[in-house]
Order: structure tokens, then C-alpha cells, then sequence
């Protein structure tokens, strides 16, 4: 089974999809990540690990080093600019709309043979542009692409533990425990230096008290599966297939 996970920024794959991938990859899928941006215009750690302007290639190497910890067999961008944070916080897409990156996207796809792509939900998570943009660029791609399988991730169910971040109107098909594979979720997360006060300020925030790393990472993972635009008779394999003994209804 071939799986492309199409992502906004770094650190996006291991933080919703993370655990997923690796018990995909442990099971012998061949398992890709293509990031749309290299992330330049996040944080640059707590204090900076390198001036703005190597952040891009920084986090490019943050990315390649979380996909080597889950077991991925590639990690690549695409040459799309993350803006920078604007005023009061607030985020912006990288391209005006999913006809200028969907060209990008087709030409990286098309060698690959893609049976599944795993994307953002439609609720781009918190409502991110980035995240809504890549979703809707991922439906077309698929679409366009000849995909059979679609999944978004962080999809919604009763009692999600990130109400905050869960996309509202992705109910869940199937929830993934990743407790098998948290140590190498966590060594993932963990390549992502520049983010890792990001993360944990965020949960802390959510919490309500001071939390570590490890107690950032989910340790369910729940996907939404977008119906298929191609024939489900290809032969391609399914992620629940291959997930089936160890998924919880969502």
C-alpha cells in the first residue's frame, strides 16, 4: 500500500497523523510525506535555533528527521512560501487558491502511484487558511489524480480530548490508538525543535497548567474518510484494512 500524508506546514504530519503513519510503515506500507510550505513563517524555537532567514531549510531538516523517526520512506516541500505571522497572531495561506498549488501537487503525485492521501480536515483544524487550503487542494488532487482512498485527519468524536483543534464537521470513521508506537510519535515531535515551546505552550494554555511534551501528543488519532472519486476497484488497499484488528469505531 502506497500513502501520501499532504500536509501545510512541518510538523503537522506527526502531530495529527504521527502514530498513524508509523503503524502504517511498521506494517510494511510505503508511506510519503509532501509538505506544501517549509514552515518559514512559524517560530524559530525558544530561544531562536537559527536566523528567519535559514528557518525554511531548518524545519525542511526538522521534517526529513520526524519522517525518519516514523519510518517514512521520503519527506519533501513543495516551493510554497509560509507567510509570516501577522499582527495579534494572525495566519495566512500560502497561495491565493488550490489552482496554484494543484499543478505542484499532480507533478509530485504522479510517479508515486498513490492509493491513499491523508490530509487536513475541512475544518482546517482550527481554522488555519494553510490547513483549509491544502485540504481543499487534497480533494482535487485526489479527484484529479485517480486516488481511490481519502482520509482527513483530526476528525471529530464525542469525546475528543482537543475539542479545540477537532474538525467539527469531519465526523470520525475510525479512531487509531497509537500507543504502540507514542516513543516513536514522541521522537518525532521532538525532531521539531523549533516548535516544541509552541507545543507545549499551546497544550498548557488548553490544560490550564504547565505540561511536557510527551503530554502534548495525542494518543488517539481519528480520521474522516472522504468518499472516493475513483473506483473503489483497483485493487488499492485501504488504511483500514490494514489497521482493521486494532481500530475503535468512531
Amino acid at each position: 500500500m502506497r500513502i501520501l500524508c499532504l500536509v501545510a506546514h512541518p510538523d503537522d504530519e506527526t502531530v495529527f497523523a504521527g502514530g498513524t503513519l508509523a503503524l502504517l510503515a511498521e506494517r510494511g506500507a510505503e508511506v510519503r510525506i509532501l509538505c506544501c510550505t517549509r514552515g518559514e513563517g512559524g517560530e524559530a524555537g525558544e530561544p531562536p535555533l537559527c536566523p528567519r532567514a535559514e528557518l525554511g531549510d531548518f524545519r525542511e531538516a526538522e521534517l526529513r528527521c520526524a519522517a525518519r523517526a516514523l519510518g517514512c520512506v521520503s519527506a519533501d516541500c513543495l516551493p510554497f512560501r509560509d507567510p509570516d505571522v501577522g499582527p495579534d497572531g494572525a495566519l495566512h495561506p500560502f497561495a491565493a487558491s488550490p489552482r496554484e498549488i494543484l499543478p505542484e501537487i499532480l507533478r509530485r503525485l504522479s510517479p508515486m502511484g498513490i492509493d491513499v492521501l491523508i490530509t487536513h480536515g475541512s475544518n482546517g483544524e482550527y481554522g488555519h487558511p494553510a490547513h483549509l487550503l491544502t485540504h481543499r487542494a487534497g480533494c482535487q488532487a485526489a479527484q484529479l489524480g485517480g486516488i481511490p482512498f481519502l482520509y482527513s485527519f483530526n476528525a471529530d468524536y464525542d469525546d475528543h480530548p482537543r475539542k479545540r483543534s477537532a474538525n467539527r464537521d469531519d465526523p470520525a470513521d475510525f479512531i487509531v490508538p497509537v500507543n504502540s508506537v507514542f516513543d516513536r510519535k514522541l521522537a518525532a515531535m521532538a525532531c521539531h525543535r523549533t516548535q516544541r515551546a509552541l507545543f507545549v505552550r499551546r497544550a498548557s494554555a488548553e490544560a490550564g497548567h504547565p505540561v511536557p511534551l510527551r503530554d502534548v501528543i495525542l494518543r488517539r488519532e481519528s480520521f474522516h474518510r472522504i468518499p472516493a472519486h475513483a473506483s473503489d476497484e483497483t485493487g488499492a488497499q485501504d488504511v483500514a484494512v490494514f489497521l482493521q484488528d486494532i481500530l475503535v469505531p468512531g
